[in-house]
């Protein structure tokens, strides 16, 4: 399906498929949004020296770009294993297109978007010290056969349920939560009943917080014990 880039409202820019009028960010703004819901209700809440990441999905890389942004804040007090799954990559001129290293003035992320996706698939590379990066180009239902380490911390990062529901429901989220460490967190910017219900069918803590600008609210997720 055709691609378009378009500028949200702070800015940043998205991919918006005109078929299912669906875009890969919230048209209030991209760069906000993955913060909001990916960093300050994510990867900031958890203080494990060594991070395993699980992303469902990659899409533009702009959720790997500001976690490695934040990473590079703290000083590098933590070593990531960020593990991101998509089975349609975006290509090389969609990724010029969207501009995302002139959002971030620091001369630590210099190049590092491009070097994002110009990383190999399937294997992982250190985009910089203490950041390691694995991009599997799969469908998120191969996640059942898929050797990870105990995932600290989930990006659900889906289409929304209007678009494709089968990823909403129980079966997928049963796999993400046999590969979620106890005390791991999932974040996502969906609130659905139906997905807390869900959650906490798995073993899950769920919170209800703030969403980003144009949303009013969102999940944080908390494995409470592994029985898997």
């Amino acid at each position: 399906m055709k691609r378009e880039i378009k500028t949200t409202g702070d800015g940043s820019k998205t991919l918006y498929i005109s078929e299912l009028n669906e875009s890969y960010h919230s048209q209030h703004g991209a760069l906000q949004e993955a913060r909001h819901v990916f960093i300050n209700n994510g990867f900031i809440l958890i203080n494990d020296y060594e991070i395993n990441i699980l992303e469902l999905g990659f899409g533009t890389g702009l959720n790997v770009f500001v976690t490695l942004d934040e990473f590079l804040k703290t000083d590098n007090n933590h070593v990531v294993h960020y593990y991101t799954l998509e089975k349609y990559p975006v290509s090389a001129a969609e990724i010029s297109e969207l501009g995302y290293d002139s959002l971030f003035p620091d001369q630590k992320m210099k190049g590092l978007f491009e070097k994002i996706h110009a990383a190999e698939w399937e294997k992982p590379v250190e985009i910089t010290p203490g950041f390691h990066l694995t991009k599997l180009q799969c469908d998120f239902f191969d996640l059942e056969d898929m050797e990870l380490p105990p995932v600290n911390l989930v990006y659900f990062d889906c289409f929304g349920a209007r678009v494709q529901p089968d990823l909403w429901e129980e079966r997928l989220f049963s796999m993400v939560a046999q590969k979620t460490a106890a005390g791991g967190l999932l974040t996502t910017y969906a609130s659905k009943g139906s997905v807390r219900r869900i959650l906490q069918k798995l073993n899950f803590e769920v919170q209800k917080k703030q969403g980003p600008p144009g949303k009013r609210e969102m999940i944080n997720a908390w494995k409470m014990k592994d029985d898997y």
